[in-house]
């Protein structure tokens, strides 16, 4: 029995055993401050090519969460000790603090099409996930792990980089798939950063770095404008950080922002 791959699923299956077992690798070992094993949520198994090398780790407690029924069938019929483990449903639907009470890790090769939205997750739930590994579409990864000054660094880069540590690990060719995407893939890990809180109103925050990057080619001045208006914070405007553009801002900079329109 093969998956048939969906496209409304964004479903690319991994192939590269190579590549597989490299992905289960950089995730760290991690023990609970309980003495068992670490927590691991996979997101998206398909037909286990990562599953098959997380179950051979001692130091992890793996849970799984798979969409798509098929892939459902398939892992329950080719992996023992399936039962209990594995969940059919949304990952984004997912009530993840009714599953893990305490911290965990997630690992998966994500699907392209929802990639960001699961970091934007992940964003929600900072203080119980210490580390992310997972494969995404090569320029998603570039976007992440970007720094201040490059044209993809974007809204992404600046609300992950304020929480985790971002390393671009590797590229993985199209020919490591079936089906074969249109794009490269590039594999990621995100470990939280020792920040415990930015220093500003972090609702605030986020609003000012979407707001900001909505018009990236602007100085921030006309972005930002309608909210310092409505904020009654007018004269701000002429300080020189409203002279810059949002992807020349680190995100000491726009915290320092977020505190002069608070």
């Amino acid at each position: 029995m093969q998956v048939r791959a969906k496209k409304a699923l964004g479903q690319h299956f991994l192939t590269d055993q190579k590549v597989a077992r490299s992905i289960v690798d950089a995730l760290s070992s991690c023990p609970a401050p309980t003495g068992h094993p670490f927590p691991v949520l996979e997101v998206g198994p398909g037909m286990g090519v990562l599953t098959q090398y997380l179950l051979e780790r001692e130091d992890i407690d793996l849970r799984l969460i798979e969409i798509d029924s098929e892939s459902v069938e398939y892992l329950l019929t080719h992996f023992q000790g399936m039962q209990g483990r594995l969940m059919e449903g949304d990952f984004l639907q997912l009530k993840l603090e009714k599953l893990f009470p305490e911290q965990f890790a997630i690992i998966g090769n994500f699907p392209y099409n929802i990639s960001s939205q699961i970091f934007f997750k992940v964003l929600d739930y900072k203080d119980r996930i210490p580390e992310v590994v997972g494969m995404v579409q090569k320029e998603v990864a570039e976007r992440m792990a970007e720094k201040p000054g490059s044209k993809t660094y974007g809204i992404l880069s600046v609300l992950l980089q304020a929480w985790y540590n971002i390393e671009y690990l590797f590229t993985v060719g199209s020919g490591c798939f079936a089906p074969p995407p249109k794009v490269e893939s590039a594999v990621i890990r995100l470990t939280r950063n020792g920040r415990t809180s930015l220093g500003c109103d972090e609702k605030l925050f986020k609003t000012v770095v979407k707001t900001a990057f909505g018009q990236r080619r602007k100085m921030m001045r006309n972005p930002l404008k309608p909210l310092a208006l409505a904020r009654g914070k007018a004269d701000i405007l002429s300080q020189d950080i409203f002279s810059q553009r949002p992807e020349q801002l680190s995100v000491e900079d726009f915290v320092a922002l977020t505190n002069l329109l608070d």
